[in-house]
């Protein structure tokens, strides 16, 4: 028999005014609400099923940030993991009243501001061909010259991901910084979004400062990563 919860997207404040809420995964998204705070939800989703279903699962991840990212545009969010639920109506109002104090506070903290990716990839040092020769110690002699060039290239490398770190995190105190790993490094920034030209400014500098990386910097998201 499958399962059906109350799928929750996320909680925000009790709003005001109306506002436009989308389809989600299966039908149109709803508020349940209590004392000031609300949760986004759509009824009767069963988790049970996407689970077992991946090409439905794929469109119900998508839907997911699709409903949050629509409600953002319109006020703060706090946004919820994919795939959080609750039993039944009942259960969502006594969490809810039990952390309102609690959510009222990350709403107003956030109020306004926005997730930003900023993606560091490393570039690769441009490398000459080498051709061996018949002379034999020329040749290993141009191999030892390369690998030295990338190790100096990739120490200067860490050197300013180091010193963009710093730069960074002076200015926004609670970046998130995630180390390189394989392909790429990433910094997650809390910003007003009125303060975003002076972001996009500061990102110009940032890349002339670090010139052995591609920088890339996202869009707008909701504070996923600062719940």
């Amino acid at each position: 028999m499958e399962l059906y919860n109350v799928y929750t997207y996320a909680f925000l404040n009790t709003p005001a005014a109306t506002l436009e809420l989308p389809i989600g995964i299966c039908s149109r998204v709803l508020l349940i609400s209590n004392a000031g705070v609300s949760a986004l939800v759509e009824p009767e989703v069963s988790l049970e099923l996407l689970q077992n279903d991946n090409e439905r699962l794929i469109q119900a991840v998508l839907s997911h940030d699709h409903v949050i990212n629509e409600l953002f545009r319109q006020t703060t969010v706090l946004p919820l993991r994919f795939g959080t639920s609750f039993a039944s109506k009942e259960s969502l109002l006594t969490y809810l009243e039990s952390h309102t104090e609690e959510y009222l506070e990350k709403i107003r903290q956030l109020n306004g501001k926005a997730e930003y990716i900023l993606k560091f990839i490393p570039r690769t040092p441009d490398e000459p061909v080498i051709t061996p020769p018949s002379a034999g110690r020329q040749y290993f002699l141009a191999k030892k010259q390369r690998y030295q060039t990338q190790q100096d290239f990739q120490n200067a490398q860490t050197a300013q991901w180091d010193r963009a770190v710093h730069m960074i995190t002076q200015i926004y105190k609670s970046a998130i910084v995630i180390q390189p790993q394989g392909e790429e490094a990433r910094i997650y920034l809390l910003v007003s979004r009125q303060d975003e030209p002076l972001l996009a400014e500061q990102f110009l500098a940032w890349q002339l400062a670090c010139d052995r990386w591609e920088l890339q910097l996202g869009l707008a998201l909701p504070p996923y990563h600062f719940i």
